[in-house]
C-alpha cells in the first residue's frame, strides 16, 4: 500500500530538544488549504494511504478536520494522523476527527513520566495531555500506535515506558533512535546532553521490546542497525516501512525509501563484512560523522 506524507507545516505546541525538523518552524510557511487539497487530489490516483504530519498537524485543528474529510471523499483507505497527541486530550476533538474519517493514530510519547517527557518537550503538562489522548482514543475504540525518540535523557527509561504503553493498551510501539539535526550537530554541548551512544542504548531497547512482546503488542525499532539488534532482528521497522511520497517544506520526494537509504543513512568500512549488509541501512549518517565507526561491529555468525 503506497502512502503520501503531507507535512502541513512546522509549527508545533511542543519544542522537543531532539526535534529532527530543527529550525524549520522559523524558516518555512505552512502549506495553504489549496496546496494540501491539490496534493490530496494528485496522490489519490496512486496512494491508498495519507499521513498528515508536520510539525504538529493538530496545530491547525479546524483545517485538519476539513482535510481529513476531503481525504475520505477521495477514497483514501487509511487516513493517519502523526501527532504529539495533546489535542486528543479533548474528547470532543477525538470524536470530531474520527467522524471526519481519521482511522489511524500515531502518537509521540518520550517518557514513562512527566519529569522525563515534559523535560524533553519543554512543555509542562504535555505528558498528561498525551496520555489522556491515548486513553480517549482507546475509549472510543480506536487503534493507537506510538513512537518514542530514543535520546540520552530517556534511554534508560525505555523499559518503564514500555510498561506504561502496555498499561495504556496501545496496539504498537516503536523506539526510534534520534536523528541528529544540523543545529544539534553543530553544538558540542547539545551533542553531549542529548545524543546517546548505540552500545549504551542497546540493552534498554531490548528490555523495552521484550516487555511489549510478552504483552502481545506489535513492537519495532527504527534507525538502530542490525549489529545492535542481535536476537531482535525481526523487529526492525525499515523492513516494513511502506513506500511513500513525502511533501516536505520546500521539496517533494517521490519515493522516500531510496532517499532514506542513500541520503539519510550511512554504512561504514566494515559493514560489507556483516551478514546483514544487504538489508541493513546503517545508522543516520550524522552519527558516525560525530562518533566514528568503531562501535559498529559486523555480524559474522
Amino acid at each position: 500500500m503506497k502512502r503520501v506524507d503531507i507535512k502541513l507545516g512546522f509549527q508545533c505546541n511542543n519544542h522537543c530538544r531532539f526535534c529532527v525538523q530543527g529550525d524549520k518552524r522559523e524558516k518555512f510557511p505552512d502549506k495553504t488549504d489549496r496546496e494540501v487539497r491539490d496534493i490530496l487530489e494528485k496522490e489519490a490516483k496512486e496512494c491508498q494511504e495519507v499521513l498528515f504530519s508536520g510539525g504538529e498537524p493538530t496545530f491547525r485543528p479546524n483545517e485538519l478536520l476539513d482535510w481529513v474529510r476531503y481525504a475520505k471523499e477521495l477514497k483514501y483507505q487509511i487516513i493517519q494522523i502523526q501527532t504529539n497527541g495533546r489535542m486528543f486530550a479533548y474528547m470532543n476533538y477525538c470524536e470530531e476527527i474520527i467522524k471526519a474519517g481519521a482511522n489511524v493514530f500515531g502518537l509521540s510519547i518520550h517518557g514513562s513520566n512527566p519529569q522525563i517527557h515534559d523535560y524533553l518537550t519543554r512543555v509542562p503538562g504535555s505528558w498528561g495531555q498525551t496520555t489522556r489522548g491515548i486513553k480517549n482514543l482507546k475509549s472510543l475504540g480506536r487503534s493507537v500506535m506510538t513512537n518514542s525518540v530514543v535520546n540520552k535523557i530517556n534511554y534508560k527509561d525505555l523499559p518503564d515506558l514500555a510498561k506504561l504503553l502496555v498499561s495504556l493498551g496501545v496496539r504498537q510501539f516503536q523506539f526510534a533512535f534520534m536523528h541528529i539535526n544540523r543545529l544539534i550537530a553543530s553544538d558540542p554541548k547539545l551533542i553531549k546532553e542529548i545524543v546517546p551512544r548505540h552500545p549504551a542504548v542497546e540493552p534498554y531497547v531490548k528490555k523495552g521490546l521484550q516487555i511489549g512482546i510478552k504483552a502481545g503488542l506489535r513492537v519495532m525499532t527504527e534507525a538502530i542497525p542490525y549489529c545492535f539488534m542481535k536476537g531482535y532482528e525481526q523487529y526492525i521497522a525499515e523492513k516494513i516501512i511502506p513506500d511513500a511520497a513525502v511533501y516536505d517544506a520546500d521539496s517533494v520526494i517521490k519515493d522516500f525509501t531510496p532517499h532514506r537509504k542513500t541520503k539519510g543513512k550511512a554504512k561504514g568500512p566494515n559493514c560489507k563484512k556483516c551478514r546483514y549488509y544487504k538489508v541493513c541501512e546503517g545508522p543516520w549518517k550524522e552519527y558516525p560523522e560525530i562518533f566514528g565507526w568503531k562501535e559498529f561491529k559486523p555480524v559474522k555468525d
